[in-house]
């Protein structure tokens, strides 16, 4: 039997589910000339002009050392030297050719300037929080998360954030994940076995656990995750690797051709000067420098050399409107041969956290008080399904209980003296015992069952066909009993997203096959798999 206590709300410590989650999605929502992201690669255009970093692009290193060129035969021609076309041919060239170089750049850094955006947004996920250290004598220590090294146990307790990534050596608890991995169903981490692993930066919703840290600070999951999206920052493709090399052999080969038309042009002034019998030389553009210099970079695939940064990042952005988040290049490529697409359910297919819609009365209850029963019990349930379930009880209008009542109400509806028993991961449910005697249970349909018959309650005929009915329709079923008998039933739902069976139907006509993977029971993940319209479902 469970261990009844007075709740007492437990203080939220460190960042919240939300702002975790909102943290982490804001990196997708990044537009292509976001400012922040336009100063930043503005900035490294001009860094980028380092001949150490240009050499990388071949055709742009040409482009650049031309344009070096060309802006000392115009400091010399400022200086009074003589030059066969006038100074201001050669500022424009100048002008243009630098423009063409920092083009190319700023391609490029907008490009790295989105990766380390989304790096920068998984930083501030990352903070410290608050950790319990458990010493060797059995004493608690507060300290820090970026305090914690490999080995070190903490304890953990419900509405507290895990400080690290570790491994659970005592207890059992319910830990909310969706900050990491968007699945809004909590699960079910316990000692022993292969789910005792813990990621820092999810919080426990209920009991108390004591982890072992397996990851130091800066080595954690999260760690591990910004240092893949930063190494991923511009990878080049296998195509932009080919086209690169394909560019610098034009590059080498017209640049062959250039350098070959000086000494022909001065050969050709000088068979002029005596053919036509000058005292000096004839001057011609085969013999400027800087004309030269400008013929080449319009003979070479400037343009290409130029974009190739620009194609990559037009891709990925392309891939971010449509919420698909590319961390480069190479993955925009790669999804071109993708046959099959896993979804995930919850926050992909669904709208997010399952929520109460429903209060079934079984007997001679009414929906008003179940809503009611359901409502007390889950007020020590923290988990978003329990909030969900006293925000309809408030917002319900059923023979004038409930009907947008303020929670002030709800408090209100509580007699001195209850006590009020805490959802636990080994107990899956939540209850309050009033001070008249009556016990009131809600949780898992098997965990109500086994409860009831633990207390030689009745259940009622008919109970498990209703119970499956509602799991049938892509729902899940909570029960609520009354001290010995059922009074009803809880329906949690997943909402699917508009459009969802259109969007699944484009995707089967472009070839793609879709498969939903989810925690649900298989019966659920059936329903909403058939509803959603996905070829096949893993659950």
């Amino acid at each position: 039997m469970s261990t009844t206590t007075t709740y007492v709300p437990s203080v939220s410590q460190g960042p919240s589910t939300e702002e975790l989650k909102l943290t982490r999605r804001a990196s997708r929502r990044y537009g292509l000339f976001a400012p922040h992201l336009l100063r930043a690669a503005l900035k490294q255009s001009l860094v980028m002009l380092r001949p150490d970093i240009q050499w990388k692009n071949p055709v742009m290193f040409v482009v650049e050392v031309g344009t070096a060129l060309t802006v000392l035969f115009t400091i010399a021609a400022l200086l009074g030297f003589t030059s066969q076309v006038p100074v201001t041919y050669l500022i424009a060239l100048d002008v243009w050719l630098l423009l063409t170089v920092l083009f190319a750049n700023f391609a490029t850094a907008l490009a790295e300037a989105r990766g380390k955006a989304q790096a920068d947004s998984l930083r501030k996920t990352r903070r410290e929080t608050p950790a319990f250290r458990l010493l060797e004598d059995g004493q608690i220590v507060e300290t820090t998360s970026t305090a914690l090294q490999r080995g070190d146990r903490v304890v953990v307790e419900a509405g507290q954030v895990i400080p690290g990534d570790g491994e659970i050596v005592e207890g059992v608890a319910s830990v909310d994940e969706s900050a990491i991995t968007g699945e809004s169903a909590p699960v079910i981490r316990e000692a022993g076995g292969d789910r005792s692993g813990v990621t820092g930066g999810t919080r426990v919703l209920s009991d108390r656990i004591v982890v072992r840290i397996t990851a130091e600070a800066g080595r954690s999951f999260l760690d591990r995750m910004i240092a893949l999206v930063e190494g991923a920052i511009r990878q080049r493709t296998p195509n932009e690797i080919a086209l690169a090399l394909v560019l610098s052999a034009f590059t080498l080969i017209f640049l062959i051709v250039t350098a070959a038309l000086w000494p022909m042009a001065l050969n050709a002034e000088l068979y002029m000067k005596d053919y036509l019998g000058l005292s000096e030389p004839v001057k011609s553009l085969g013999t400027d420098v800087p004309t030269l210099v400008a013929l080449l970079v319009c003979l070479i695939p400037t343009t290409i050399g130029a974009l190739l940064a620009a194609i990559g990042i037009a891709g990925m952005d392309r891939a971010l409107r449509a919420n698909v988040l590319a961390k480069s290049g190479k993955a925009v490529e790669v999804a071109g041969d993708i046959d099959t697409l896993l979804l995930d359910k919850t926050g992909t297919i669904t709208v997010g956290n399952r929520r109460a819609t429903q209060f079934v009365p079984f007997g001679d209850c009414t929906a008003g008080e179940v809503g009611r029963m359901a409502a007390l019990a889950s007020v020590a349930d923290q988990t978003p399904e329990g909030k969900s379930i006293v925000d309809l009880f408030q917002r319900m209008p059923v023979n004038g209980v409930g009907g947008g009542q303020p929670e002030a109400r709800l408090e209100a509806m509580i007699p001195q003296g209850a006590h009020f028993v805490e959802f636990t991961a080994q107990t899956r449910m939540s209850g309050v015992d009033l001070p008249h005697g009556v016990r009131i249970r809600k949780g898992a349909a098997d965990a109500v069952c086994r409860y009831l018959q633990h207390n030689n309650g009745h259940l009622p005929d008919r109970l498990q066909e209703q119970v499956d009915a509602v799991a049938s329709k892509g729902a899940t079923p909570l029960l609520v009993c009354e001290s010995t008998r059922i009074a009803g039933m809880v329906v949690l739902e997943d909402i699917l997203k508009p459009g969802m069976r259109d969007r699944f139907e484009r995707l089967r006509r472009m070839g793609l096959r879709t498969v939903m993977v989810t925690g649900d029971n298989p019966l659920t993940a059936k329903a909403i798999a058939l509803q959603a319209g996905v070829d096949d479902f893993i659950a």
